[in-house]
């Protein structure tokens, strides 16, 4: 049996820490204002991200991993005696996942092995660490990939949006619900649901009872979450957000099984400036 890598792309959106910690390798995705193209993760920060939306007055232009990197990466992981596990972000969310596709038909079928998570953000990240634990446990890269489809479907994945702004430039919100928003204090709620990310809820006030709705939920469903990771993943949400969020979580779940991470440039520039959410798997 081959040994195994596990591949996700930086939609993931995990720290350099846990990638490095679980031996996880990332692919960019590709983010544009004009004609210059940044790297996800590597040559654009958050801060840069928005002062350049700021600048330019328009949202970047987002891309997918090419076939072509793909097909690099795999035929590298392949000679040098690896099976892949490829944990992607859902198809329907995005053509990474059909490049990854049409990268594998190059390769024997038994070496590459792709995971539709159906998710995005960290809701990857959470699947993509149970195929790093799989892969220490020894189990092959067809049984991480079979285990870690079937677990895609229990991941939850949702968030709280700051400002609507980010939404309606993207054009998944009229100017009309853009201004409401703003007028009422509304903080619509995400939530991934069979793939696609929808509007949860619109919860009116400030941003903490946007939270709370995400608490709320995840209350009813407390035993039966998977303990391993709970993710509070953030696009830059204030210090105060970041914190009312965890110490409110650590009142349901066991403050050393959470993390925080930050959302990369490519899931920013569709939530934007301050959107949080609470990311966990349910058994």
């Amino acid at each position: 049996m081959n040994k195994v890598k596990v591949l996700v792309d930086s939609c993931s959106d995990l720290s350099k820490e846990i990638y490095e910690q679980n031996k996880m390798d990332v692919l960019a995705q590709n983010v544009s204002f004009g004609r210059t193209n940044y790297k996800d993760g590597i040559d654009i920060t958050l801060e840069e991200l928005y002062a350049n939306v700021e600048k330019f007055g328009e949202l970047p232009h987002t891309a997918a991993v090419t076939p072509a990197a793909f097909e690099e990466y795999f035929k590298k992981a392949i000679d040098d005696g690896f099976d892949v596990v490829y944990v992607g972000l859902g198809s329907k969310l995005s053509t990474t996942f059909q490049n990854a596709f049409i990268a594998k038909q190059s390769f024997p079928e038994d070496r590459i092995f792709l995971v539709d998570t159906n998710s995005l953000s960290s809701g990857i990240g959470l699947v993509a660490l149970k195929a790093c634990k799989f892969r220490d446990e020894g189990l092959s890269a067809k049984e991480i990939a079979e285990k870690c489809s079937e677990i895609s479907k229990n991941v939850v994945a949702q968030f709280s949006v700051e400002t609507l702004d980010y939404l309606h430039k993207g054009g998944r919100c009229s100017g009309a619900k853009a201004l409401i928003g703003h007028i009422f204090h509304v903080h619509p709620y995400l939530k991934v649901v069979d793939g696609t990310l929808i509007i949860h809820k619109k919860p009116r006030g400030p941003m903490k009872i946007a939270i709370n709705e995400q608490l709320t939920e995840l209350k009813e469903v407390v035993k039966n979450i998977d303990m391993d990771h709970v993710f509070i993943t953030h696009a830059g949400a204030t210090k105060e957000i970041e914190d009312y969020t965890k110490e409110q979580l650590s009142k349901i779940v066991p403050s050393e099984k959470i993390s925080i991470t930050r959302a990369g440039s490519v899931i920013a520039s569709h939530c934007g400036f301050g959107t949080i959410g609470i990311l966990y798997i349910t058994k």
